[in-house]
């Protein structure tokens, strides 16, 4: 609408008019109410859902309703004025701690420990993570277990999610990442994996479906900021709790973690003159 804004027949302008000025209410309005509260008649108001491409007022109305929610938090365009440097510090990791003393209040011991002795003792981990953020805390779970020892790998697409739950055994875990816990590939490859015997683990939000189909589910409930512009808060909160996961894992091996770490650390050496001791992650 607002790309076709002026070039609309005179009286369909109206009624583009309108519907831009009241995108929330229009949703709820009928044909003739639109069409009286633009000053035109019916015909003309189908005419307008026609010429944006719907098949009639029926189809204008259901593709309407299904993106205003969404396009409303975009279409007023962001601030001419930038946040002072130190403003943008603040709201940023405000909000992370925030979240994180959130998790942390909200956090069952009983799950974490049962999921680091699971992993502890698995013969392969495969994380599994849809979407960005997910899809990047999957990889970082994995990224911080080979290097305890433990074979570990992370996908985010679905049908080689599918193809690899059916190639684990019992001994073998599946870690799943969601924020939402709904997503149909995740939910696919648990059933999957438990038909053949592995265990399965989630890290998702409280009470989701994800969480009620697997095995072992770490738990959180966490609010998102409603700043657009701003990065979510739960990608690094997951990481935190994967960061929690390794050390639990890498204190329960220690003597194995530590050989571990020895051998990764040797082969960097001689790119590095910095030789003191590393933390997991690095």
């Amino acid at each position: 609408m607002r790309k076709l804004e002026g070039s609309f027949p005179k009286r369909e302008q109206k009624v583009a008019d309108y519907v831009l000025g009241n995108l929330e209410r229009v949703v709820y309005l009928r044909l003739n109410e639109i069409a009286e509260a633009s000053g035109v008649s019916d015909a003309t108001v189908n005419r307008f859902c026609q010429t944006l491409g719907c098949a009639g007022f029926k189809d204008f109305r259901i593709s309407i309703a299904q993106n205003v929610a969404v396009s409303l938090q975009y279409l007023g365009g962001p601030s001419d004025e930038l946040s002072p440097k130190d403003q943008l510090v603040t709201q940023v990791f405000g909000a992370l701690i925030d979240t994180l003393n959130l998790a942390r209040n909200q956090l069952d011991t009983g799950p974490l420990q049962a999921a680091i002795k699971a992993m502890a003792a698995a013969n392969r981990v495969a994380f599994y993570g849809v979407g960005g953020s997910s899809a990047n805390v999957a990889r970082e779970g994995a990224n911080r277990l080979f290097r305890l020892g433990i074979p570990a790998e992370a996908h985010s697409d679905g049908y080689l999610q599918r193809m690899l739950a059916s190639t684990l055994d019992e001994g073998d875990v599946l870690f799943t990442v969601s924020s939402s816990g709904s997503p149909a590939e995740l939910l696919d490859s648990v059933a999957i994996a438990q038909q053949y015997g592995a265990q399965t683990i989630s890290l998702t939000k409280t009470a989701s479906d994800l969480a009620r189909a697997t095995q072992i589910s770490i738990e959180v409930d966490l609010p998102e900021d409603q700043d657009i512009f701003k990065p979510t808060s739960s990608r690094l909160v997951f990481i935190a709790i994967i960061d929690v996961l390794a050390t639990g894992i890498a204190r329960a091996r220690s003597e194995i973690v530590k050989e571990k770490l020895r051998r990764i650390r040797s082969s960097l050496a001689p790119l590095s003159k910095d030789v003191g001791p590393k933390p997991v992650g690095d």
